[in-house]
């Protein structure tokens, strides 16, 4: 793209930092003959935050030969400057065309922004369905989260990697770079990446339905996989990391460095989509996290340190290792921070040595208000747990404290409801029960309310979500419950966006069509509230004859096939549906720490060292 039009360009938009490209740490290549466009379907500072992302920048850019390129969605106003100056959507390295590389693959990681992912194919001149793209156009890939049902987006992509990229996308990029060099055409590459394990070619895949109902999909010919497993990464200590860090030109989500301490969790919280696909646990050594945290310092600047995982209180060397990190970075004044804690994480003493340097925030999650339904969803956590935890971190001089609770969990009556605000109240007097001389100033305690949304490869995925108004009318019993709370401040999160996450989080391909209809009505960044636009999906739904009641409300047999049947996470259905029961009696299932469950079955001994002890 030609510099002057991109400067003339950039005087249209609010922040053309997030355009702009050349940050320090960007990776420049200039020896290439294959080319990747690594896809972000939401803005810059929201592209930028996420570690999976910068993994695989790096990853795929030690490839010889390869050059792998980023790009995010635009916000509304590049967009139409964009349009208006009849330009394409360009990557951050070289400003080039989405269009002229080989493959343009995209992270999903929430399925709110795939009308993003139509906004920049859109741009890009490159149609939406895979069966209206010609040889020219290049290979489209998906991977992430949202993958492991990739039904409502399959007409829309050639590739869909299941599982962890690490080792997944550089063996999909070398064959398709292989089948370039050899002159195969786009058919007999996508029938020649079928064989790597955990590669779905939807297009090798038919579809069977009854009277307008989904029923199956089964491979269309011979040497197809009847269903594809899940990748595992067995050892991410020694796997490639994040490289140098590109540090951003503006401020994003996360402004900071972050280091993964492990991958999984063992607690098996039943609602915990992320919990059960990313199973088993793999952690990284002390000192690879130590090297890690010093290295992305050095090279970006930060003076903040992450230690992200699932939960990260259940690392088992956590103890040992937040004093190393806090005192080695001391002199440096650089913070260490930790994610959402695990309620009875026994993290007293780590608390007061964080704060000595910079108090935030802490985060608890305790999902719901009573014990009873945080059996129903196996949180293993107290009462007791969550007041020990918040009186630890008051009496080492926090103030600022995060609760995060679910409505609409199965089995959820009114008195759960208002045992959110009860726990939210005994919160804000443990605070004011701490000594002044202990406790940190400026109380703050938000409780976030969100929507439950039954997630495919859980043991909630046959549950059906409540219905928008029985949502409302919930979250209206929790305002009610917490006024008079101390110091507290509620969030509930938009209805009418978890009603429709629901639809595509169990979806089918019927779907494909009311999303491409939904973006020609002007739908695009759905999950910002100022540009949701609810009254557009609902006509996208009606024009194609379906409603969300049936995706999102509806319970599912436990013998029905679901549409993500085609996908094996390794997690097997009949250790799922023991997992339902048991929720719906109220039991809970131990920590696989204390003992393997058998939740992937004969698998167990492949991939999980605890099915080993």
């Amino acid at each position: 793209m030609d510099s002057i039009d991109l400067e003339k360009l950039l005087t249209k938009v609010e922040k053309p930092a997030r355009y702009i490209g050349q940050e320090w740490n960007m990776i420049k290549k200039s020896d290439y003959n294959y080319r990747f466009a690594l896809c972000f379907p939401d803005v810059y500072e929201i592209g930028m935050s996420h570690m999976g992302s910068r993994i695989l920048y790096h990853t795929i850019n030690m490839l010889d030969g390869v050059y792998c390129e980023r790009c995010y969605t635009p916000w509304t106003d590049m967009e139409k400057a964009l349009r208006d100056a009849d330009l394409p959507l360009y990557t951050m390295e070289t400003k080039s065309p989405l269009k002229d590389f080989d493959i343009v693959g995209f992270s999903l990681l929430y399925e709110m922004c795939y009308t993003n992912i139509l906004t920049m194919l859109d741009l890009s001149g490159i149609p939406f369905l895979a069966k209206d793209r010609s040889e020219s156009d290049p290979i489209l890939l998906a991977g992430g989260p949202c993958t492991v049902n990739p039904e409502p987006v399959a007409d829309i992509f050639d590739v869909i990697c299941i599982g962890d990229g690490e080792e997944l996308d550089n063996e999909v990029i070398l064959m398709a770079r292989q089948c370039k060099k050899e002159g195969l055409n786009k058919k007999e590459t996508l029938r020649r990446l079928a064989s790597i394990e955990g590669v779905y070619i939807p297009s090798l895949y038919n579809v069977h339905t009854e009277n307008g109902k989904y029923l199956e999909t089964v491979p269309a010919q011979e040497g197809v996989p009847a269903r594809v497993s899940r990748r595992i990464l067995k050892d991410i200590d020694s796997a490639p990391y994040i490289g140098n860090q590109v540090v951003p030109n503006m401020s994003i989500i996360h402004d900071r460095v972050a280091v993964e301490v492990m991958r999984g969790c063992s607690r098996g919280c039943r609602f915990c989509q992320a919990g059960y696909i990313y199973r088993p646990v793999r952690e990284r050594n002390e000192e690879t996290l130590l090297k890690q945290a010093h290295d992305l310092v050095a090279c970006t600047g930060y003076d903040e340190v992450s230690l992200l995982s699932l939960s990260t209180g259940d690392y088992s060397h956590l103890k040992t290792l937040l004093p190393k990190i806090i005192d080695s970075m001391l002199e440096k004044r650089v913070s260490v921070s930790l994610p959402s804690l695990r309620i009875d994480s026994d993290l007293r003493e780590e608390l007061e040595k964080m704060q000595s340097i910079r108090k935030g925030g802490l985060t608890f999650a305790p999902e719901a208000g009573t014990q009873r339904l945080r059996d129903v969803i196996n949180k293993n956590v107290t009462e007791e747990d969550l007041l020990r935890a918040v009186r630890d971190a008051f009496e080492a001089g926090w103030a600022g404290v995060k609760l995060y609770f679910m409505i609409g969990l199965p089995t959820e009556t009114d008195e759960d409801i208002q045992g959110i605000a009860d726990l939210a109240r005994k919160v804000s007097q443990c605070y004011y029960s701490v000594p002044k001389e202990k406790r940190g100033q400026g109380f703050r305690l938000t409780v976030s309310a969100s929507t439950f949304v039954p997630k495919p490869w859980t043991a909630f995925q046959w549950c059906g979500q409540c219905t928008l108004d029985e949502i409302r009318r919930k979250q209206q019993v929790l305002r009610t419950a917490m006024k008079g709370v101390r110091g507290a401040e509620l969030h509930c999160h938009p209805s009418m966006l978890s009603v429709l996450e629901a639809v595509f989080s169990r979806g089918d391909r019927r779907l494909t069509s009311v999303l491409i209809d939904a973006y020609r009505n002007g739908c695009r960044f759905d999950s910002w509230a100022e540009h949701f636009k609810p009254e557009e999906w609902e006509n996208a739904f009606e024009k194609n004859g379906l409603t969300m009641d049936e995706y999102a409300y509806r319970q599912r047999a436990l013998e029905e096939t679901l549409p993500w049947s085609v996908i094996d996470a390794v997690v097997t259905d009949s250790y799922l549906k023991h997992e339902w029961k048991k929720a719906l009696e109220g039991k809970t299932t131990k920590d696989c720490r204390e003992g393997c469950n058998g939740c992937f079955g004969e698998k167990c001994e492949n991939y999980c060292s605890i099915s080993k002890r």
